[in-house]
């Protein structure tokens, strides 16, 4: 399995589907099914019964995974891939536009 380009808490832009050009951050990543979880993005109306925890029930919108390869990092305002450097013996990710270092 190779490592993972997208990461929690990295804001992406969607590049495909019904919210192309939209963005938001990463909330959560799945990573056996490839998916990610962006705030706001793929939005789905869930009818809920009443129950313990939620006393009210009725229809509550949340947000729905969408494939990681529909989201692409955004690096001061632009959407730009990512790919792996071995700075000071530690792998980091960088910006493929301007070869920026990502991870601190």
């Amino acid at each position: 399995m190779s490592a993972m380009k997208i990461k929690k808490g990295d804001t992406v832009k969607v590049i495909a589907g019904k919210d192309k050009g939209k963005e938001g951050k990463v909330l959560s990543v799945d990573i056996k099914n490839n998916r990610v979880i962006v705030e706001g993005i793929n939005m789905i109306t869930k009818h809920t019964k009443p129950s313990m925890t939620n006393q009210q029930g009725g229809i509550i919108n949340k947000e729905a995974p969408i494939d990681m390869s529909n989201v692409m990092y955004v690096l001061n305002g632009k959407a730009t891939r990512i790919g792996f450097q071995v700075v000071d013996g530690k792998k980091v990710r960088v910006a493929k536009a301007t070869g920026e270092v990502i991870d601190k």
